[in-house]
């Protein structure tokens, strides 16, 4: 089983980006479950959302302890939020954010993680950029599909399509489009996909 944890804030989207994951791998004939968690429902609140993606059928519904991989889609989270907790130098840590890790002030809690694992992506910027909103979660999935490899990303834009229909959906596949290709060649500036 491959267990995602999502943080973000109220009025991001984490809970549907965790959504569309599952719906990602389900298009793929994987089994996944998409769950939420958050204390009050309020805009700005922290927001943790979880998915697991599995070959086989999924018992377990309790929280994602041991996450394989860590999306954060608010970088002020880093240094209020316990969102690492629980990571391993093999998790996958995708943080929002168009500052190398180095400038996050993170760099003590990722030194030990294997080489390739923790990346920072522009997705609030792209979003801006292809979907005119701040929503950063459509890019994130892009370049989850980028870093992981677990799922591909058309079975990504497929997801998106089915949650948000005509020019925004097609808004989000281009945002998750670039976001992937930022990570596929990194050598590619956000502004120019």
């Amino acid at each position: 089983m491959f267990a995602v944890r999502l943080h973000g804030r109220g009025g991001q989207g984490v809970v549907t980006s965790a959504e569309m994951l599952s719906v990602a791998a389900f298009t793929e004939g994987r089994h996944a479950q998409a769950l939420p968690t958050f204390g009050s429902e309020r805009t700005g609140a922290p927001v943790t959302s979880f998915c697991r993606i599995d070959d086989v059928g999924i018992r377990a519904h309790e929280p994602i302890t041991s996450p394989d991989a860590v999306i954060i889609q608010d970088p002020t989270l880093l240094h209020v939020a316990p969102v690492l907790v629980g990571t391993s130098p093999d998790t996958y840590v995708l943080i929002n954010s168009s500052r190398p890790v180095e400038d996050l002030g993170v760099e003590p809690l990722v030194s030990d993680f294997r080489t390739g694992r923790v990346l920072t992506v522009p997705a609030t910027e792209l979003a801006r950029q292809h979907i005119g909103r701040p929503l950063p979660g459509a890019p994130l999935l892009g370049a989850f599909s980028a870093l992981t490899g677990l799922i591909s990303l058309e079975s990504v834009a497929t997801a998106i399509r089915q949650r948000f229909a005509g020019a925004l959906g097609e808004a989000n596949v281009a945002a998750a489009r670039a976001a992937y290709e930022s990570v596929v060649q990194p050598g590619t500036r956000f502004a120019d996909a």
